[in-house]
């Protein structure tokens, strides 16, 4: 018995010994090519699993991806040939509701600006006016796509006193209990929110679900966060409202065309921007690896993966 998974990037973190044991039992043998011959693949954003890739390894049982968003899969293209598709859950919630909730506190309080500004040397003293940024503490928080990450940032209101509003498919009952947050419609978020998190999945329906026409609908000097993904909104309108002022600042982790930049983004100071990080932490990073790797083993062993995003494949 063995197996050979296509598996284009070394993660470095140590993993579970028990995942690495029943590794060995498998007798899987990572690989940094795909071919026909390709059992597995274990693979980031950057792999786009699509219908051409999927008939080059007419042998392949599973994708597991190593992030809980999959736009880089074609997952009807997947089903149709008994694939099964994963990603990684939970495991890297807290550490994405952390690293919006440090989005928007820097772009409230301006703290990028404020640290090119102390390292430029021009601070000789201090000022009445110098840097005055924007309050947190007693303002609405819109959460748009109350998901697991969705509602993490919400609960974290709780502690600065939010009002919080937020877009579901569904109530979110328990959420509302814990974090007195109220579903509100899409419109109604956009015009309330003081600070606007975004939340949902990239699909052809929520790209630029932000556009033009929504950054004006919200109030003027609202802030954006976005650690979903870049393409959910126009980059190039967002500019055109952080320079008009409609906007007075946004936090951004992800971007249209990462790592490209718009490069009106690039030229503005009231942008906090960050490389895509939201689930960089040792501890976030090192379970994403081992759950993309559960899910691989159960797969190979023939056994409905754990995070399975269609079931139906393996029917």
């Amino acid at each position: 018995m063995g197996f050979r998974v296509y598996r284009p990037y070394a993660f470095p973190d140590a993993v579970d010994p028990e995942i690495e044991k029943e590794l060995k039992r498998l007798g899987v043998k990572f690989e940094t090519h795909l071919h026909a011959e390709t059992d597995a693949i274990v693979c980031l954003l950057g792999v786009k699993i699509d219908a051409e890739l999927l008939d080059r390894a007419p042998k392949l049982r599973v994708v597991a991806n190593v992030a809980v968003g999959y736009d880089n899969i074609d997952v009807p293209a997947c089903t149709a040939r008994g694939v099964v598709a994963t990603n990684t859950p939970d495991v890297l919630t807290e550490a994405t509701a952390d690293c919006a909730w440090a989005l928007l506190l820097s772009a409230a309080r301006r703290v990028p600006e404020g640290d090119r500004y102390v390292r430029s040397g021009k601070w000789k003293r201090w000022d009445w006016v110098t840097l005055r940024g924007a309050d947190v503490h007693g303002r609405t928080l819109g959460i748009l796509g109350a998901g697991r990450i969705g509602q993490a940032v919400g609960h974290r209101a709780v502690g600065f006193s939010m009002q919080v509003l937020y877009t579901s498919r569904e109530r979110k009952l328990l959420f509302e209990h814990t974090s007195l947050a109220r579903r509100v419609e899409f419109k109604t978020l956009l015009r309330e929110s003081d600070f606007l998190s975004i939340h949902v999945p990239l699909s052809k329906e929520t790209r630029h679900l932000i556009g033009a026409k929504e950054l004006a609908m919200m109030k003027t000097g609202a802030i954006l966060i976005n650690t979903a993904r870049g393409p959910i909104v126009d980059e190039a309108a967002l500019v055109r409202a952080l320079k008009s002022g409609k906007l007075a600042a946004a936090g951004l982790d992800v971007f249209e065309r990462e790592p490209k930049i718009h490069p009106g983004l690039l030229k503005l100071e009231n942008v906090a921007l960050l490389p895509h990080i939201g689930s960089a932490t040792d501890s976030a990073r090192r379970r994403m690896v081992e759950t993309a790797l559960r899910n691989c083993i159960a797969a190979l062993k023939g056994e409905m993966p754990p995070n399975a995003l269609n079931s139906q494949a393996l029917k």
